[in-house]
């Protein structure tokens, strides 16, 4: 027997029927559907990186500052072997607070997501960035020996191998980064993408961020062309993988790597020499 026409009301959602007694099509998300949909991407935006502004960059412009001026105090007064790991410490810490303060005011959506992608881009980018610094050195005269660990009484000191082999590695990555191309870098974009568009923020936070990362390095250790020149495309790649990705984790394992080759190799050459 065929099939009745039947006149039965079709069962609405909850949604939909909020929609109609608000006399909106049936078709259109609901209020509160859009309230709790997934934020979109900071780099397209200014929900989710709103507290990014330009009070936060100033703030964290002095943080950093001040933390430098209290690492040269601490160097030129203070004679000691960890006088040079203190005043790093003391950098971190001026780059850690304004890190606090930007994530407690709101997170970037998308930011802080890890995709397996990131440790490939860790991995390859990082290792080419140290090959490059080899030859950055070559091509500036140097003689393209191993580096080497300093040596007291014929051993490494323990200075060493805590700032400049495991903290080098391991916490110098995630707080310049986080600082550098997260708080630097977003917060300048998020300020200069509605006046300037997407382009002009983009190329504008890459180059203050990178320039700001290289000056921060040289007053802290004097550095050659050739370092500055690898510094330089460090910060360039790290920065564009933010802005490419919209994550920071890949540029985070491309600085661990780029400094744990060098641990590796300074090592080798410790051992060879």
């Amino acid at each position: 027997m065929p099939d009745q026409p039947t006149d039965a009301p079709v069962a609405l959602t909850r949604g939909e029927l909020r929609a109609q007694r608000r006399g909106a099509a049936i078709g259109e998300p609901d209020r509160d559907d859009r309230e709790h949909a997934v934020p979109a991407d900071w780099r397209f935006s200014d929900r989710s990186a709103e507290g990014w502004n330009e009070w936060l960059l100033a703030g964290a412009l002095i943080s950093l500052g001040l933390a430098i001026l209290g690492g040269a105090v601490i160097t030129t007064f203070w004679q000691s072997p960890w006088a040079a790991a203190s005043a790093t410490l003391l950098l971190w810490v001026g780059m850690i607070v304004p890190i606090v303060v930007a994530l407690v005011r709101s997170r970037p959506a998308g930011l802080l997501r890890f995709r397996a992608l990131d440790a490939l881009y860790g991995v390859v980018l990082g290792a080419l960035l140290r090959i490059t610094q080899g030859w950055l050195e070559l091509a500036a005269g140097g003689s393209g020996a191993l580096p080497s660990a300093p040596r007291v009484d014929g051993a490494i000191p323990t200075s060493w191998w805590v700032m400049d082999a495991a903290a080098a590695v391991t916490v110098a990555p995630v707080v310049e980064e986080l600082f550098f191309r997260g708080v630097l870098l977003v917060g300048l974009f998020t300020v200069l993408r509605r006046p300037f568009g997407v382009a002009a923020a983009g190329i504008v936070a890459l180059l203050v961020a990178t320039g700001v990362f290289v000056i921060v390095h040289g007053l802290a250790v004097p550095l050659a062309i050739d370092h500055a020149l690898s510094l330089t495309l460090l910060g360039l790649v790290c920065g564009l993988l933010v802005l490419l990705t919209g994550r920071i984790w890949g540029a985070v394992l491309v600085h661990a790597v780029f400094n744990g080759t060098y641990v590796v190799l300074a090592l080798a050459g410790t051992v060879l020499s």
